[in-house]
């Protein structure tokens, strides 16, 4: 099993935790393997980064797509505001600068080798994030992201894992069996699995109040999908629990929700942050999930930045190793 920490490819979040060199040693103390890198959607990926510290690539994300792969111009005047907004986020106004967004993303995950590539599923804009009222449903979402998948994917030799990532949002969510085997089924790339996030797949399930009510219930979908956890290769490891907030603070717009689109934004961003928690697991059970699913890539995804997060890593790696394994 390769174990990884999430980690932006970005020069100052870099030198915030010590430059390479010592992000180098913080991993091996760690007895991690590398890095799962993400774009930070600015500059280009330092040059100086150590290619080797990379094991797997997530692919840049937009929350908020469909419409525009779909030219739902209507829809995305209403929710952007301008064409100017639509511009500054997606760098056009068609499908195809969506494509190109991805295809370049994909050409640096392959100069640096990844062994795996991860691809968010979903679909949610500003609105829906407080509301949630869906303005498409999971097949929408699904059908879309196929397109898109298999248009990024064609010719690519299969040099890598492509593993689709769940959401609580419309699209993949791993709640429903037939919709899972329905999106690896539509996806021409032969070496396509499932990237399983455990804090999002708590995230649907507003009930959950404890991480080993959190354990069951995803203990119960993996049950649930049968045969189909064979295609889970990876998994983002953490914890979220969430629901008391949830329950307070969505389904409806709040009452101080700001014209400007980045105002709404910002707003919105801070709301996600505290559904979506990424916080380590510190209650021993959580190594059943490991167990149950044997995954090739285990990335512990927190939420702290910088040298914390290698803090956060080691509290959750000591609650795995201490519930009566010493296994890497």
């Amino acid at each position: 099993m390769i174990q990884s920490l999430n980690f932006p490819l970005e020069k100052e979040y870099a030198a915030s935790c010590g430059g390479w060199a010592e992000i180098r040693k913080r991993l091996a103390a760690l007895r991690l393997d590398g890095l799962e890198g993400i774009w930070a959607g600015v500059e280009e990926i330092p040059e100086d980064f150590p290619v080797d510290l990379l094991t797997g690539y997530h692919l840049t994300f937009f929350p908020d797509w469909v419409d525009l792969y779909l030219g739902n111009k209507k829809e995305l005047e209403r929710k952007f505001g301008s064409e100017e907004v639509i511009r500054s986020i997606y760098g056009g106004t068609d499908p195809e600068c969506l494509l190109d967004v991805y295809r370049k993303d994909l050409d640096r995950a392959r100069r640096m080798r990844a062994e795996y590539i991860v691809f968010h599923v979903s679909d949610v804009s500003l609105e829906e994030v407080h509301t949630y009222r869906w303005l498409h449903d999971d097949r929408t979402v699904l059908d879309a992201s196929v397109m898109i998948i298999n248009d990024l994917l064609k010719d690519i030799p299969p040099e890598f894992d492509f593993l689709v990532e769940n959401q609580w949002w419309p699209g993949f969510t791993f709640t429903d069996p037939a919709k899972t085997d329905y999106l690896l089924s539509k996806i021409s790339y032969p070496r396509t699995g499932i990237m399983l996030d455990t804090g999002h797949l708590m995230n649907t399930n507003p009930k959950i109040r404890t991480q080993k009510e959190g354990v069951r219930y995803i203990l119960d979908m993996l049950h649930a999908h049968g045969s189909l956890t064979e295609s889970i290769k990876g998994m983002h490891f953490h914890q979220s629990i969430s629901g008391r907030y949830v329950r307070a603070n969505t389904g409806k717009m709040p009452a101080d929700s700001p014209e400007d689109y980045w105002d709404a934004f910002m707003m919105s961003y801070r709301h996600i942050q505290r559904i979506d928690r990424h916080r380590p697991w510190t209650d021993p059970t959580c190594r059943e999930l490991i167990e149950a699913v044997r995954p090739e890539y285990l990335t512990h995804e927190l939420a702290a930045s910088g040298i914390r997060q290698f803090a956060a890593a080691a509290r959750q790696i000591s609650t795995i190793r201490s519930s009566n394994s010493g296994n890497h």
